[in-house]
């Protein structure tokens, strides 16, 4: 796929379809690239679409599906757009910590593909609002859908959600009770019972989990 070096070719890259409901343009926003100015473009194309096609069919299209519009808070970031946030604290992490997460066009030193987004909820938000427990979410998340980790935070319970090859199915909070809810490869801590009963009014699952990517969506020859 060619490079992004022309108006023409971002926007054919942001026509591109990564699932049934997502563009590649709403990945793109970047409020560190629009204050300092600097293009929050991908290098490898080829892979951001790969593992953006990938995390929008197998993440967000079921969540979409059951609860309704997902807010976008911080998606994809270029190299030099999280190296200058990771330098002047603005919460990013060093690069190679985020290769196969918010840097979606580079593989992580496993040689892993994935994509990071954070998101909120809004039809979990208001409940949480008025004191739900964030791992009410959390626990549905991860008995439906394959993610590979999940971080939460204390405004609208917004969350990191990622999606990597050899997933490792780790959750954890900035909100209490903080830390780590589960750790790779560990059992959850609460029975697949007693999670449900957290969840028990949320919306039937409409998704399908671990959908194939549709034929012609994300086409590289598109660009």
């Amino acid at each position: 796929m060619r490079a992004i070096t022309s108006y023409d070719t971002l926007e054919r890259l942001g026509r591109v379809r990564l699932s049934q409901h997502f563009y590649a343009r709403d990945f793109l926003y970047s409020e560190i690239g629009n204050v300092h100015a600097i293009p929050n473009l991908p290098g490898d194309v080829d892979l951001f679409v790969a593992a953006g096609a990938a995390f929008c069919t197998q993440l967000l299209d079921p969540l979409v599906e059951t609860f309704g519009p997902i807010a976008v808070r911080s998606a994809y970031r270029s190299p030099t757009v999280n190296g200058f946030g990771n330098a002047h604290n603005l919460k990013c992490a060093r690069n190679d910590a985020n290769h196969a997460g918010h840097i979606w066009d580079n593989r992580d030193a496993a040689g892993r593909m994935g994509a990071c987004v954070s998101i909120v909820v809004p039809w979990f938000a208001d409940q949480y609002a008025q004191g739900r427990d964030w791992r009410d979410l959390a626990w549905w998340v991860h008995d439906h859908l394959p993610h590979h980790e999940m971080w939460f935070f204390p405004i609208n319970a917004a969350f990191n959600l990622t999606w990597r090859d050899a997933p490792a199915r780790v959750i954890s909070s900035y909100v209490a009770p903080r830390g780590k809810l589960l750790a790779a490869g560990a059992d959850p801590v609460e029975t697949l019972v007693q999670r449900r009963a957290r969840y028990a009014d949320f919306p039937p699952f409409r998704g399908i989990a671990y959908p194939p990517l549709p034929a012609q969506w994300a086409k590289p020859k598109d660009i």
